[in-house]
């Protein structure tokens, strides 16, 4: 039996590959998804990748996971330092979450320092890029095998 992985992406996250390509890199969310499907099924995860630009849509998915049993790999973007409501929807879940980010918030402006997302995560691997991604699916697939 697979256990199931959703990846979530927040705002301007479908905009990889063209936006600001000298902070985030080429590589498409559609090359991404394409590595976390790969990647997932090696380690036995039934994987959904999933994009928004809203808030709510990105809170519905996180509490559709307490249903669904899936665990959590979370680029929220700048909501990651904005959002109480996605911290609180991450909370109210009870599945692992595993924090995701392209670049180095830390060597960024100084807002980008703080994340909400943080304080209810497992874990956060940033500044890896693409392969951030694939990092917390492994984590991911480490902690759902010892539930």
């Amino acid at each position: 039996m697979s256990m199931k992985a959703l990846v979530l992406n927040g705002p301007n996250l479908n905009l990889l590959g063209l936006r600001q390509p000298e902070v985030y890199g080429s590589t498409t969310l559609a090359q991404v998804e394409a590595s976390c499907l790969e990647h997932g099924t090696k380690l036995g995860l039934e994987v959904t990748c999933k994009q928004s630009n809203h808030e709510g849509q990105l809170i519905d998915w996180i509490h559709e996971c307490r249903e669904t049993g899936a665990g959590i790999v979370l680029n929220a973007g700048a909501y990651s330092h904005t959002s109480v409501a996605i911290m609180d929807a991450i909370a109210s879940a009870e599945r692992p979450v595993i924090e995701v980010h392209l670049s180095n918030i830390h060597a960024r402006e100084r807002f980008r320092h703080h994340s909400y997302i943080s304080k209810v995560a497992k874990g956060m691997i940033c500044g890896l890029g693409p392969q951030g991604y694939l990092l917390g699916l492994d984590a991911l697939a480490k902690i759902l095998e010892s539930e």
